[in-house]
């Protein structure tokens, strides 16, 4: 027993364990930490089986060299731990929890861990409890880091900072002279977000005058502090601005696009009507104009055509019901809408496609384009070809198409055309290669066989005869071409 115990006496005055401290770690942190590595190392030299241990109880006696090293050791911790605040009084009161009854486990059983009632701890399970790992993390942060929670930071340098991502306080920056430097820095680091940042910091803690006047002469900052007013709807903020600047016509936009916000037409189209009076230029007051009218005209149209659908007297609400209203609908959607229930009414109504292409002055090429699409979709087709038809001053009529006849293929084939009616306006299409593509593309053999005829292409002609089906009306036709003496081809 006197050689075991020479040697336990050996082996912790030889003890090769240190624990690594950083250069601003505290010693006392050191000494708990490699006293608590020690107590661990227990576990490798006590075993349940070693049966010359003597069993120990809580009452404090010393009872062998190893219960004299862990009171050194409790003691050695407890010394360096004074003088520290009540947090760690608090946190190290886990030593004292103990229970003080007489028991009768083994010292082994205990550094192992196994407790057998619920009541009672290992000693390394004490050691690493709730209350030293808070005061004693393992890796402290490094110093330099404590800098990001200072405030004493020049402008420049917190700039900088909030371009990184760093989060910075500016209330540090009281004063006018301060907060505008900080202004000028970010807007010299070019950063949008840091520009925007700093002028919600300076809308909060300025006066509007006071703001106003030092933005005036700094355009780049006053241009975002505009578009964010305009982004976050700060209406009010951004009228008074604008009217401190004395943009005129910013302010009547600004006013005017209020009316988004209005729900009920019958309010909204007399606050369009209080708007004409705004002062706009001369052009935008056209638009502002025509805005009007075409949300009165819509009210007119959308009451009667209700009143229509819902007495069921008209056949063509009854054949394609409204699927929307025709309310705060742009100026080509109405005009499609008057085109395919209104077609045919008089100049003088105001639901007339023709009465809304005078009102508004909409051009040939869009009424004409709003117009097919529409007859197209309700495939009337009487309708399309008469779109098309002029007369000259001697009475001989002749198809005319403002937006070029290839469109007007495009938009009948969309709305699944017969090939007859197709046919009619490809061969209409004045340069040959396009009339060529789009009559192969859409299978109309009569327009391709009549002009590989017209260019006397025999070679072509007889290459497309290999494409149409066999024995039917296209080849014959083709044959009969082919068979023609009376052509001089080519080739």
């Amino acid at each position: 027993m006197s050689r075991a115990r020479a040697d336990e006496e050996e082996y912790w005055h030889s003890s090769k364990f240190r624990a690594f401290t950083f250069d601003d770690e505290d010693d006392e942190l050191s000494q708990l930490k490699e006293s608590k590595r020690a107590v661990n190392s227990l576990r490798d030299i006590v075993d349940d089986d070693d049966d010359d241990l003597e069993r120990v109880s809580w009452s404090g006696e010393p009872v062998g060299s190893i219960s004299w090293s862990i009171k050194e050791t409790a003691c050695s911790s407890t010394s360096s731990l004074e003088g520290r605040d009540s947090s760690l009084q608090k946190g190290s009161s886990s030593y004292a929890a103990f229970p003080k009854q007489v028991s009768s486990y083994s010292l082994s059983s205990l550094f192992k861990g196994r407790t057998k009632l619920p009541s009672f701890q290992s000693l390394s399970d004490a050691l690493s409890d709730t209350g030293v790992k808070n005061y004693a993390p393992e890796l402290r942060r490094p110093k330099a880091e404590y800098k990001d929670y200072s405030n004493d930071w020049s402008p420049k340098d917190t700039v900088r900072r909030m371009q990184r991502g760093k989060v910075c306080s500016l209330e540090r920056f009281r004063s006018l002279q301060d907060k505008l430097v900080l202004l000028d820095e970010a807007v010299a680091g070019h950063d949008g977000n840091v520009i925007t940042a700093v002028l919600i910091f300076l809308k909060r803690t300025l006066r509007r005058e006071i703001l106003f006047r030092e933005l005036e002469v700094r355009q780049v900052a006053l241009c975002h502090l505009i578009h964010f007013l305009k982004e976050t709807g700060e209406q009010k903020l951004l009228l008074d601005l604008l009217r401190f600047l004395d943009r005129t016509e910013e302010v009547a936009l600004s006013q005017y696009r209020e009316h988004l916000n209005i729900q009920d037409v019958e309010k909204r189209r007399e606050f369009l009507k209080v708007c004409i009076g705004l002062p706009f230029s001369a052009e935008d007051t056209s638009h502002i104009q025509d805005h009007y009218t075409l949300l009165e005209r819509q009210i007119i149209i959308e009451a009667n055509d209700r009143h229509l659908e819902t007495a069921g007297q008209s056949e063509i609400f009854r054949k394609y019901p409204r699927k929307a209203s025709i309310l705060n609908m742009p100026l080509v959607t109405t005009l499609f809408y008057s085109c395919f229930y209104h077609y045919t009414e008089a100049e003088g109504t105001f639901s007339s496609p023709t009465n809304l292409k005078k009102t508004f002055k909409i051009p040939d090429k869009q009424y004409v384009l709003t117009a097919l699409a529409a007859r197209a979709k309700l495939r009337a087709w009487d309708d399309v070809d008469a779109l098309f038809t002029t007369k000259n001053w001697l009475g001989y009529t002749k198809k005319k198409a403002p937006i070029g006849f290839h469109r007007v293929v495009e938009i009948l084939q969309r709305n699944n055309a017969p090939v007859q009616v197709l046919q009619e306006y490809v061969r209409l299409v004045e340069d040959v290669e396009t009339r060529l593509n789009l009559a192969t593309k859409y299978k109309c053999h009569d327009v391709v066989i009549e002009t590989y005829r017209d260019l006397k292409d025999r070679i072509q002609l007889t290459a497309y005869k290999c494409k149409v089906e066999r024995g039917s009306a296209e080849e014959e036709k083709i044959n009969s071409v082919l068979n023609n003496m009376q052509i001089r081809w080519k080739n």
